[in-house]
Order: C-alpha cells, then structure tokens, then sequence
C-alpha cells in the first residue's frame, strides 16, 4: 500500500489534466452515455481522484466523480464503494450517491476504481446542528444485518485494512481494530519501551473497564453505523443545496460514540458545539461517567492511523502516550488495586 500514490501518477496525470477514461468505467454510465471529458479533480492521500462529464442518452447531461487506486486498490474501492452504499441508503441527501467499483480493462498497472455522483461542494465547516442531526440519524436507524459489530467486507481507513470482522462484543471488537492498528504504527515509527509497555495496560485493564459495561448488567449496545474517519476533509457543505455531506467513508457497525473519537484529537476542526449537538440527539450511553473517557480511548485508534500514514510526527505519538498514561492513572488494575 505504500507505493499506491505514486504509482497510480501512471494511471492518471496531475490535477486539472484531462485522460482518456477505461473502458472499465465506461461500462458502469448509463446505457448510451457519451463521455465529454474526463479530468483530474480534487486531491487525495493514498488515490487519484477525477471528474467526468457525459452526456445522457437523452441529451441532457451528468458529472461524476471518480476515485482510482492500484497497489491494494481493490480492497479500498470495494470497502468504499460499500461504505458509501450503506450510508447513502439511509441518508441520501447527506451521501453522495455511490454507483461502482471496478477494474480497469486496459494494460498497465493494475487500477480500481469507484465511481458515484458529482457534487460541487464547499470545503467549509458544516453547521453543527444541521451536521449532527444528519449524523445522529444513520447512528439511530442503522441496523447491523447480523445484529454484531462489524462490516460485510473489509474496508480501509486512508490506506490501512481495517480489521472488522463480525463480533458480538464491542470490547473483543475494538480491542482487535485497536491492536492492529498499534502493530502497524509500532512497525512503522518504532520502538519505544515506555509506549509499549502503556499500550499493554490499555489493552488489559482499561479497555475492559470501559468498554464491558456496556454491555454488563442487562445492557444491550446496539451496533450503529459509523462514517468511520470524519474529520474536516471528509466533510463539506453542497453547494446545490446548503445542505451538509460527508464521503471517504470506512464504515463498520460499532458502538455509536466511538464515531466521535476522531474529533478528539487535537488538530481536528470538529468540536465543543459539535459535541453538544451531538449528544443533544443522542446522549451518552451509560455508564454516563464514563463517557468522555470512552472517547478518549477511541481515539487512539484515530491518532494510530494518523502515525501510520504520516509517519514521524513525534507530537501525535506522545499524545497517544500521554492519553494512554491518563487512563491508566485512572482505571489501574483491578486486580492490584488496594482492598
């Protein structure tokens, strides 16, 4: 997955450059379609992404908007395209309309794509209350297809395969996700004792105490559907109708809050007001106490994937740290607390 950025510079030219489009693409516009154009539009981290214009066969005419991948392309085109799919179901006019993903038929590197709707959109901070209505909606109405936690493919977040199979218990859920995520970073940015042997705790004492009782006691935690990796750049305003939407989903059935662990992080635009609005559609799950540490905990897998796919930023590393050591503080082993 390393090389995906440069490599598809093979397959598609900077931005603004217009190419010839696969014919893998064609195949999925509509019957009779006539492309006008297809040029680089946008920029991403680990794809190419590009707008195409057509004509209809009635004459009128349509833009989509096209993402490319080559190296692990078909697990990140299909985990997106699937992504996109199940949140458009439910929210349609907060969604882009997803169409496909596919491969291209031509030679060369090996290249997937995923095609959906064009929309001409302003990269501004959506309102916080219509933002978190929308949101709170899909958290709300989603239903999990096997009532776990999980998705029905993998999916990625930015270039990394989340993993995200079906799991009745949150807590073996995203202890698995969070473990994985913390292998990749360690392999990547190295060695660093005092951070590992943290990590260790977390994963025995805290993430248990947080995260069983919700579903200790009778408790039933309903698997809500996540966007997956919302911050700032995968959120913006439709210029058509002022209304907010979000794309670049990683999606996953999880606990409803763990959405939120992504806005903790320190350099992330979403905040106080968006917390507020937020929690005024859904409260905190109970044990209500527990909820901003919660948070706090989800978000290291957050500022994890952060390091992977930025690597050496030494003060992300140490707010991982730092956020672990507070945990740790607070929620020590029970098994050596004082009687």
């Amino acid at each position: 997955m390393a090389e995906t950025q440069s490599s598809v510079r093979e397959v598609i030219p900077d931005i603004g450059g217009s190419f010839t489009l696969d014919q893998g693409v064609i195949d999925e516009l509509p019957s009779g379609s006539r492309v006008l154009e297809a040029s680089s539009f946008g920029s991403s981290a680990w794809t190419r992404t590009a707008r195409i214009k057509v004509q209809l066969s009635d004459g009128s005419s349509k833009q989509y908007f096209v993402k490319f991948a080559t190296e692990g392309g078909d697990v990140m085109m299909e985990g997106e395209f699937n992504s996109m799919t199940e949140l458009h179901k439910l929210a349609p006019s907060f969604v882009p309309r997803p169409y496909a993903w596919g491969k291209f038929h031509s030679a060369g590197p090996v290249t997937h794509f995923f095609l959906c709707d064009f929309l001409d959109m302003e990269n501004e901070m959506p309102d916080p209350v219509a933002f978190c209505a929308r949101l709170a909606e899909i958290h709300l109405n989603s239903q999990s297809p096997t009532g776990q936690f999980g998705f029905p493919v993998p999916n990625c977040h930015g270039k990394i395969v989340q993993s995200n199979e079906w799991d009745p218990s949150w807590t073996s859920f995203f202890t698995k996700l969070l473990v994985s995520f913390f292998k990749i970073e360690l392999g990547i940015n190295g060695p660093w004792p005092e951070y590992e042997q943290a990590f260790e705790l977390i994963v025995k004492t805290v993430v248990p105490q947080l995260l069983d009782p919700l579903q200790d006691n009778g408790r039933v935690l309903k698997p809500s559907l996540v966007h997956g990796d919302l911050w700032e750049e995968n959120a913006a305003i439709n210029l058509s109708t002022g209304e907010p939407v979000v794309f670049d989903a990683s999606a996953f059935y999880a606990h409803n809050e763990y959405e939120l662990g992504t806005w903790r992080r320190q350099t992330i635009k979403f905040g106080r007001s968006h917390f507020n609005q937020y929690l005024r559609n859904i409260p905190p799950s109970e044990p209500v106490e527990q909820w901003d540490d919660r948070v706090r905990l989800y978000s290291l897998k957050f500022n994890l994937a952060h390091m992977i796919g930025w690597p050496g930023a030494p003060f992300v590393r140490e707010e991982i740290y730092n956020d672990m050591m507070y945990l740790i503080q607070k929620y020590p082993d029970r098994a050596t607390r004082p009687a």
